[in-house]
């Protein structure tokens, strides 16, 4: 059966069928009766969901979050649509299409990594290049690296974000380094390549975008770094030594990317590599959260306050 998305949903309606919940949680009513809160979802937007005179053995048999198998109906509470539920059964992620119900890049995931891969394959520097071989030689990492969101939420929070994320920044960066002669071109693009890598083990998309313990202990910054002396010992291995010179440029590209103190950068640019890195991931971030804002359905020329922005956006293209 094919799945029925979210946003087909209507009013009054049956439904049955496999979606992913968040956030559910067990309340009482004011009878004190205990039911279930959660969001019912999958790549086209989310519902309130309610399931009445449920038990605790029902909540605590849930993922959280997860996917499971529904039957209930929808309708409008207070002109909201909710979806109440009357039974509910978790569902072995293997079963379910991921692309259904985690957002997708709209762009081709092996273009954009063959592309990533021609401008890598322009790197001079004899240790540099290893180095970046050796990432590009693990075709695990490779598969999350082109897997991963760039981001929980805000950017690049879709499955292949990472990868198009540093793919648009890899494409800026050939774009602008002519004009900047004085820069060492390898270790931008190398720092470009590099400068997310630990997103792949800081977060997770096995049913939903969240961030693995790991992640949330250590975080992708310090992750990234000790990938990089990871694949510099197996360059060493492979009776290739990578001076500690290269080391520490490229690991204060990456601990500097974040450009500022308050948005989590344990150091600030100091070269100007770090300087371009950071100021072209900041570029495609930001573009990216204006154009996601923007894209969708909203009264007027203006859209609602967006925080991570500090600001209202205007959308109105000149004729």
């Amino acid at each position: 059966m094919a799945h029925r998305f979210v946003n087909q949903i209507g009013p009054g309606e049956a439904v049955e069928g496999i979606y992913l919940i968040k956030e559910p949680v067990l309340r009482s009513t004011v009878k004190g009766d205990p039911y279930i809160a959660m969001f019912i979802c999958d790549r086209t937007g989310q519902i309130n969901g309610r399931m009445w005179q449920a038990s605790q053995e029902v909540y605590l048999s849930l993922p959280k979050p997860g996917f499971v198998a529904i039957q209930g109906r929808s309708e409008l509470y207070q002109n909201s649509l909710q979806i109440v539920v009357n039974s509910i059964k978790p569902v072995d992620p293997s079963q379910i299409r991921m692309e259904d119900y985690l957002a997708s890049t709209t762009k081709d995931i092996k273009a954009m990594f063959s592309q990533v891969q021609q401008i890598l394959s322009r790197i001079k520097h004899p240790q540099i290049r290893a180095l970046v071989d050796h990432f590009l030689a693990d075709t695990q990492l490779m598969e999350s690296f082109c897997k991963s969101p760039a981001a929980v939420k805000i950017h690049h929070d879709y499955l292949g974000g990472l990868l198009e994320h540093t793919h648009n920044m890899l494409q800026v960066a050939e774009a602008i380094l002519p004009f900047y002669p004085e820069l060492q071109h390898d270790l931008v693009i190398a720092g470009i390549f590099l400068h997310d890598m630990g997103k792949t083990e800081e977060l997770s998309c096995q049913s939903a975008f969240s961030y693995t313990d790991s992640g949330q202990l250590i975080g992708h910054i310090v992750k990234t770094v000790l990938m990089i002396h990871a694949k510099a010992d197996q360059a060493r291995c492979a009776g290739l030594q990578i001076d500690q010179e290269v080391l520490d440029m490229l690991d204060h590209i990456v601990l500097a990317h974040h450009g500022a103190y308050e948005f989590g950068s344990p150091k600030l640019p100091a070269t100007a590599e770090a300087f371009m890195v950071s100021y072209i991931d900041q570029l495609d971030a930001r573009i990216s959260q204006v154009n996601a804002a923007t894209s969708g359905d909203f009264d007027g020329n203006w859209t609602a306050w967006q925080n991570s922005l500090q600001t209202r956006l205007y959308r109105r293209r000149i004729q």
